[in-house]
This record gives structure tokens, C-alpha cells and sequence, in this order.
């Protein structure tokens, strides 16, 4: 390594965030410019650790060759820092900037000291990327006369995309909204990853030869069997879009939203769109209750402090992280501890209550609703039946709080099954996620799956995993063998 004793002289540092005043009044990304000294400087922190566990299976599922690229960086070798990356990671300017990073989890100097800027140095050397023309349009010497269809344009998709169009197979993405970028495009605000970031990599591809359908809904408008019959291979990238509901008193009325009904409507007033009055949503001069406390509901408190909402609360089921630690989570594995978002830095104060349970929502005579009435709760005793302890209501702790308007952020439940799932007949595993074989074939010749679909919830870094692994089953499928790498950490 180039700084034997960087980790020693340099203390770890991320970019620092806009004001909270500035950032506030817009939709752009929170962070200032980071000068490349100081990048060099976190590269030059990296460990010669011998044994990388940022590569590890707790660490980056691409399996990005993270020391030698920091390395690079600390010497100024940018062009090599950026091939490398592109070997294993197909869209580092998305990671870069929206991975939660589970390789700095498992960095070896966060035994004992921060770990390593990773992120932001992948996201850095991306930027250098496409600043100095490394990252443009390279499309395939030659086609092998192969036709494969995509379905769905979020990061599974894309990345499934780019891997068979550069092995000279003619690729055609099939999205059922009316811009490219699946969740990239409507699920992540614009605060955490500017959609002209998207826009820039899917012209990119588009010069490459990806073929993009926008608004071509796959089960719906165009049957998934013709997709089946026009195309050699058919990769399903669809997501887990069922949302995970709250069925209590009171979840008819008017105010109460799933997040993703809200959050993709601010994306498009962003690009331009305006949404109809009777189905727009807002939080302007609201009371807003946010349920849930992963990424989605942060999202949702952050666009709804933009929006200019009254008062944002938000309830999560589970008790408070700690701030550390805890002993039954060592080193290297993810750690589950509190974290701030920069949504929560904006509000200001701490928002989420921990331990609670949603009981009902009151409403007012048009329908409205007005009133969350809601409880603490504890983890009861185990249950033999099932083997685990019930949360239960914790006697005279209920409460009622005003809102006139609630999202649900509490998860997805796996795949909409109507349309082509049910089309193509396609086997379900026990948790409702498209069933699919090593190569990510599923039941059905032909047709793979990848991502979410497959997978479950997961993160971004995952999904470009599983649409790696799909495209080398593709690949070898069509063609009798295939060059394309595996994603070490699917691969069985």
C-alpha cells in the first residue's frame, strides 16, 4: 500500500452536507464537493490488512477489488482505479452515492478506529470517470444474433442489461413507467441520488445499443408469453413492489398512503410532470406520521420536510438501536446500530418513537383522517408454538397524536403476483419470491429472474449482484458457455 501508515495519519473524513437551510429549500444532492487530496488521503487510510474482509461475504456482494482501488487512488492512478471498478461493479456512480456500504462494515480497521471511506471513494472515482471520458459509450465489437428482453429498468435490470450487451447479445429493456430507472428513477429522492446521474448512464447505454421501452407495462399491456415467444431469453426484474400494510381501524380514510404512492409523485414534479390535483399527494402545512424507520420512511421524512409539512413524526415497531456494538454483533459483521440519516439531521430533533403500535386512525366527517391512536409495546414471553416472544401493549401507555397525513414505510411482502407471474405460471419459494434455480432460471425455460424479484427487499448493491449472476445464466444458456464472471457471492 502506498501510505504504510495512512490509517495512522489521516483521520477518516466523508464530505460535509449543505446547511440544513440551503438544502431544504431544494431537491438537490446534500453534500459539498470533497477535493481529491482529501480523497487520497481516505484511500491512503486503507489497511495492507492481508486478508480484505470488505470482500467478504459480509461485505461487498460484487466483490470490488476495494484495497487495490484506494490504493490507486492514493497515487493519482484514477484511469486504473476506474477500469478496475468496472470489472466488478457496473454502476458505481449509484453506489457510490445510495449503498449503505456494507464493506465499510466489515473493514478491518473498524476493529478499532472508523473504517475506511469507501463509499465516497467509489463514488469519486465514477465522477472521474465520466469527467475525463473513461466511462463512455463502448459499445460490442460484435453481435451474436441472440434477442433478449428485460423486464423492469431498476438496477437488477440495468445491470443484467449491460452485461449481455457488451457479450453482443441485441438487449431490449421493457419498463412499465414512463421513464427509465425503476426505484433509481422513482423510489430514491432526488436529494440522495440526482436524476440526472440515471439520465446520464442510461444515455450511455442507449449508444451502446440498449434498446428501452418506457411504458410498456409486461403482463398487463404486452402479454409475457409473447415476450416469451419473440425473445431467446426473457430476464424478469420486476422487484418487490407489495407493500407491507397495516390493518387496522380507520386504514380506508382519505390520508393514510402507502410511502411508495407518495414518494414517486415529488420525483416527477422534479422532471417536470405535473400531478393531477385529485390524486396529488403533499405534506404542505400537514401533520405527517410516518410508520417505519428504514431507508424508506427516512426518505419520506426528508421529502416531506421539503414540502414544507407542519409537524413529522414517525413510529417504528422495534426498540432503539444502540449507539455501539452490542456483543451478539461482532466484528465483521453488519452493525446494527443507531444511525442519523441526513433527513433526520434536518429535522432537527428526534423524531421516532421506538416501541410503538399503531391501534387505529380516527377520522373527521368528510372522511379524513384526523387522530392516530397508538401504544407502546414490549416483547411478551416465547411462545412455544412458534418459538418467538409476540410484542404486546404495554398497559395504560396509549396515546393519541393529530395527523392529517400518514405513510406507511414498513417494508414489501415480495413480487405483485398478478399479471406475469400468474401469466407464466412461475414457482413461488416460502417467502412469495419468484423461485429460481443457481443459474437464476426459473421454472420456466427460457425465463430468468434477478433482484428483488428473487431475492427479497434488499439493497442496490445487491440487486446489480443478481443481475450479473442472471445475465452469465442467460449467456451460457444461449450460447453453450459463457466469459461473463460470476457474482462470487450468489454462486453456489
Amino acid at each position: 500500500m502506498g501510505a504504510l501508515r495512512g490509517f495512522m495519519e489521516f483521520d477518516r473524513e466523508v464530505p460535509k452536507g449543505r446547511s440544513i437551510e440551503d438544502r431544504l429549500k431544494d431537491q438537490k444532492e446534500v453534500y459539498e464537493p470533497f477535493s481529491d487530496e482529501k480523497y487520497r488521503q481516505q484511500g491512503g487510510r486503507c489497511m495492507d490488512c492481508g486478508v480484505p474482509f470488505c470482500q467478504s461475504d459480509t461485505g461487498c456482494p460484487l466483490g470490488n477489488a476495494i484495497p487495490d482501488w484506494n490504493d490507486m487512488v492514493y497515487r493519482d492512478r484514477w484511469e486504473e482505479a476506474v477500469a478496475l471498478l468496472l470489472k466488478t461493479n457496473n454502476f458505481p456512480e449509484f453506489t457510490g452515492r445510495v449503498c449503505p456500504a456494507p464493506c465499510e462494515g466489515a473493514c478491518v480497521l473498524g476493529i478499532t478506529s472508523p473504517a475506511v471511506t469507501i463509499r465516497n471513494i467509489e463514488e469519486i472515482i465514477a465522477e472521474k470517470g465520466f469527467e475525463n471520458g473513461w466511462m463512455g459509450p463502448n459499445p460490442p465489437k460484435r453481435r451474436t444474433g441472440k434477442k433478449v428482453a428485460i423486464v423492469g429498468s431498476g438496477p437488477a435490470g440495468l445491470a443484467a442489461a449491460d452485461q449481455l450487451n457488451h457479450a453482443g447479445h441485441e438487449v431490449t429493456v421493457f419498463e412499465k413507467s414512463d421513464r427509465i430507472g425503476g426505484l433509481l428513477m422513482y423510489g430514491i429522492p432526488h436529494f440522495k441520488l440526482e436524476k440526472s446521474v440515471v439520465h446520464r448512464r442510461i444515455k450511455v447505454m442507449e449508444q451502446e445499443g440498449v434498446i428501452f421501452k418506457p411504458g410498456s407495462h409486461v403482463g398487463v399491456d404486452i402479454p409475457a408469453k409473447q415476450l416469451v415467444d419473440d425473445f431467446d431469453a426473457v430476464i424478469l426484474c420486476c422487484g418487490a413492489e407489495r407493500p407491507r400494510d397495516l390493518p387496522v381501524e380507520g386504514r380506508e380514510l382519505e390520508g393514510v398512503h402507502f410511502a411508495m404512492d407518495f414518494l414517486p409523485q415529488q420525483n416527477k414534479r422534479n422532471e417536470g410532470d405535473t400531478i393531477p390535483e385529485g390524486v396529488a399527494l403533499t405534506a404542505k402545512d400537514k401533520n405527517v406520521l410516518i410508520i417505519g424507520g428504514g431507508d424508506t420512511g427516512s426518505d419520506c421524512l426528508g421529502t416531506s420536510l421539503r414540502q414544507g409539512a407542519k409537524s413529522v413524526r414517525q413510529f417504528e415497531l422495534l426498540g432503539e438501536p444502540p449507539p455501539q456494538r452490542s456483543v451478539d454483533n461482532p466484528w465483521p459483521q453488519w452493525p446494527r446500530i443507531l444511525r442519523v440519516s441526513s433527513s433526520h439531521e434536518e429535522a432537527g430533533g428526534k423524531i421516532t418513537q421506538y416501541n410503538v403500535m399503531t391501534k387505529k386512525f380516527v377520522g373527521d366527517e368528510q372522511g379524513r383522517v384526523k387522530q392516530v391512536v397508538a401504544c407502546k409495546c414490549a416483547f411478551g414471553d416465547l411462545d412455544p408454538a412458534t418459538g418467538r416472544r409476540p410484542l404486546e401493549e404495554v398497559a395504560g401507555s396509549e396515546f393519541t397524536m393529530d395527523v392529517e397525513l400518514v405513510l406507511l414505510a414498513m417494508g414489501f411482502l415480495g413480487p405483485v403476483q398478478k399479471g406475469l407471474v400468474e401469466e407464466l405460471g412461475l414457482e413461488l419459494d416460502a417467502r412469495s419470491n419468484v423461485k429460481a434455480d443457481q443459474n437464476k432460471m426459473t421454472n420456466v425455460p427460457g425465463v430468468f429472474v434477478a433482484g428483488d424479484m428473487t431475492r427479497g427487499q434488499s439493497l442496490i448493491v445487491w440487486a446489480i449482484a443478481e443481475g450479473r449472476e442472471a445475465a452469465r445464466g442467460v449467456d451460457e444458456h444461449l450460447m453453450g458457455y459463457t466469459f461473463l464472471p460470476h457474482s462470487e457471492k450468489l454462486h453456489v
